[in-house]
């Protein structure tokens, strides 16, 4: 009897581990830049940032940047170096052609090609994170900025980055991926739960 409460009692606290990294899994959504063209030079010059527009970002979700590596990149940036196509300041660099970029904090955030000439042709994008309303913060709002600030760089992402491997050659990368990956409804997981504990 009291190995058998043991033995119950250990499938439930495993289960629980597994529920809580499906839980962590759900909440966040892996996004391709730019859909089915993935990263390259745009042909309307609007299109990342109405691709962006379109779509809402939340911390813990990540961008999928697929690009053939020998011929770009994508570079983290602030917004001076955004808006000047300023390749040479990077506050991250990636070159795999596989680039999974997840986002830890809530604002802006700016990217372009390592390619000059491609920034300047608008293979650019702009990303604003929303903010964590899920934790109880009972500090009001700060003020919005002076126009005077909105030119100051943005912060730098102090986060750890993750790289994946570049697809091989061979497999159509972008075909493989959708715009948005699926997600498991958060109900169905709580229903699972409670199932096996009554």
């Amino acid at each position: 009897s009291r190995d058998l409460n043991r033995t119950k009692m250990l499938h439930s606290l495993r289960f629980l581990v597994c529920l809580l990294v499906i839980i962590h899994t759900v909440c966040a959504r892996e996004f391709v830049v730019g859909g089915s063209k993935g990263w390259t030079v745009p042909t309307d010059h609007q299109l990342y940032n109405q691709w962006a527009e379109q779509r809402r970002f939340q911390i813990n979700d990540s961008l999928l940047f697929v690009y053939r590596p020998n011929q770009d990149s994508v570079l983290q940036v602030t917004r001076d170096a955004y808006d000047s196509c300023n390749t040479d300041a990077a506050t991250a660099k990636f070159t795999d052609g596989h680039t999974s970029f997840t986002f830890d904090r809530s604002g802006p955030y700016y990217f372009i090609s390592g390619n000059k000439e491609n920034c300047h042709k608008n293979q650019k994008l702009v990303i604003i994170v929303m903010a964590d309303r899920s934790s109880s913060n009972t500090t009001p709002p700060s003020p919005s900025p002076s126009p005077s600030v909105e030119s100051s760089p943005s912060p730098t992402y102090t986060g750890t980055f993750e790289i994946t491997p570049a697809p091989s050659q061979d497999t159509p990368a972008i075909a493989a991926y959708s715009s948005s990956s699926s997600v498991f409804p958060f109900s169905f997981i709580v229903t699972l739960f409670l199932s096996l504990f009554s």
